[in-house]
């Protein structure tokens, strides 16, 4: 029984960092300055294909995952959890109407840095459960892995610069906020960690099977306890 609220809890805490996540991304859109590479990517796609947001983003990070199990990286809840809320959570507060777009430049570099300080937050309070890095970030996880001898930050580089001129291709704005939300996102994320006292690298993600496994063997509770932080 015990395992079980444990990972009614972890889940919780996933879905808050995500939807955090979300919101972030809603906010850093509506900032009307630039868009990041994947916001833009995915974007151009809503936009030339008369899609919701939220449904492209999933449309996007289901394929996206498939790829991932390609290159044999592991697949967890949280994998599954990321490519659903994120875009989900962005269509709601479109839905609901939460936040105009932003006419005044200098306003929209506030809201932008709002937007990607809320992003770090989520992260934070999503990947420290251990249960599966995000679609994308795992597709940079795997090709690092497939090309060792290329440094981990030139593969970023290229898939998001990659997605970045595809979606400007497709008609995303891209402006002086892409430039915050490439750069910013990194010092802003490295903060916010440093201020959780949090080390991403401690962290062993785990994929489905062995959640699922694990739970049936009554051990999932015991191997997750000690680094249970709240």
């Amino acid at each position: 029984m015990e395992q079980w609220k444990l990972l009614v809890k972890k889940t919780l805490w996933m879905v808050l960092g995500l939807f955090i996540f979300g919101t972030g991304s809603y906010i850093s859109i509506q900032a009307n300055i630039g868009l990041g590479a994947w916001e833009a990517f995915q974007m151009g796609i809503a936009d030339l294909i008369g899609m919701s947001y939220g449904n492209v983003s999933l449309l996007v990070g289901a394929i996206i995952v498939i790829f991932d199990m390609m290159l044999k990286e592991k697949i967890g809840f949280g994998t599954i959890l990321n490519a659903i809320i994120i875009g989900k959570a962005v269509d709601l507060w479109n839905w609901i109407g939460l936040m105009p777009k932003m006419d005044n430049f200098y306003l929209g570099i506030v809201v932008l840095l709002m937007g990607q300080m809320m992003i770090s937050i989520g992260t934070y309070f999503y990947i420290r459960e251990g249960m599966g890095g995000g679609p994308r970030d795992s597709l940079m996880t795997a090709l690092s892995k497939c090309l060792p001898k290329v440094p981990v930050g030139y593969i970023r580089g290229m898939i998001e610069g990659t997605v970045l001129v595809i979606g400007y291709l497709m008609g995303a704005k891209v402006g002086l906020g892409t430039v915050i939300s490439v750069f910013g996102i990194s010092f802003l994320m490295q903060n916010t960690f440093k201020f959780f006292r949090f080390d991403l690298k401690s962290v062993q993600h785990e994929n489905v099977v062995q959640t699922v496994r694990q739970l049936k063997q009554g051990t999932w509770a015991s191997d997750h306890e000690a680094t249970e932080k709240i």
